[in-house]
């Protein structure tokens, strides 16, 4: 009898401990599940961003990409050079931060062997001025500070003559002219290419020059609304769209995909214009 009694009380415990075990999983104390219920460990994407407004897009995009059992981690930056330093060194996965015409030229100084992953917004660079509230009050000599960015002056050179400021020479290709390529100057526009793209807010609320051109992700980092503060905004139908950027061949990973896939989801989209009201548009 004492034999038949330890074996059931042996059979109990065993149940309970099973039952206490399940139990654990499905309160998620023990294991990792991800949003279908199932306990696969979520896959790690990392992915390296300017704080406004790739970062934060990229925050909106957390749960969405959870739900397809990704988990994003962001690694936010204040610099262009690091991003893709970091991306080849395989400290990232992939980085959110730059447009084509610059990772061409990074590809080109660099050797670098990335890919465009994908199109994602535009962030229409603007014309800045503390002195003046249209670009006809620019007076004749307007010192124009612009960053030391040379992926940034054919962007810029463009805009400019887009606004019948300047004339570029016949045949140009727009996204790499110089100042050298300027062969009409009605104003006598002086430009002094000589500053970090972070600090042109910088030198905006200083009241530095008479006019300065800022890219928005460093305008709204910085508090400036570009719709109501900027004098002067380039056209939404620029080629300058920012981009997922990856090592050569991730783009077609399936964690890549779903990156993309979620980023241009139409819930993201309207995130974009709802958070930004049209001072960063997304790409379709």
């Amino acid at each position: 009898m004492k034999k038949v009694l330890s074996a059931i009380l042996l059979t109990v415990l065993v149940l309970a401990l099973a039952a206490c075990g399940t139990k654990e999983k499905e309160d998620g104390t023990t294991g990792s599940k991800n949003a279908s219920g199932s306990n696969e460990e979520l896959t790690k994407i990392v992915v390296g961003a300017s704080n406004t407004p790739h970062a934060v897009i990229l925050e909106e995009a957390k749960p969405l990409l959870k739900e397809k059992g990704y988990d994003l981690e962001i690694e936010t930056y204040q610099d262009y050079i690091l991003p893709n330093k970091d991306l080849e060194s395989g400290l990232l996965d992939a980085n959110y931060f730059q447009h084509i015409p610059y990772l061409e030229g990074q590809i080109a100084d660099f050797g670098y062997d990335f890919e465009n992953a994908g199109a994602i917004h535009i962030e229409p660079i603007g014309v800045y001025s503390k002195k003046y509230k249209t670009l006809d009050e620019l007076p004749d000599g307007a010192v124009i500070l612009i960053s030391n960015s040379v992926a940034d002056h054919g962007r810029v050179l463009a805009m400019l003559e887009e606004k019948g400021l300047i004339t570029l020479a016949e045949g140009v290709e727009k996204v790499k002219a110089e100042l050298d390529d300027i062969v009409d100057n009605p104003k006598n526009l002086k430009f002094e290419p000589n500053y970090e793209a972070a600090m042109m807010p910088t030198l905006y609320k200083n009241n530095e020059g008479d006019a300065l051109l800022i890219n928005s992700n460093y305008a709204i980092d910085a508090g400036l609304n570009p719709l109501e503060d900027a004098i002067a905004l380039e056209e939404s139908e620029s080629p300058y769209v920012n981009i997922i950027t990856v090592r050569s061949g991730d783009e077609n990973s399936d964690a890549i995909k779903a990156l993309v896939e979620v980023l241009k989801s139409e819930e993201i989209q309207e995130f974009i214009l709802n958070e930004w009201n049209g001072s960063v548009v997304p790409v379709k």
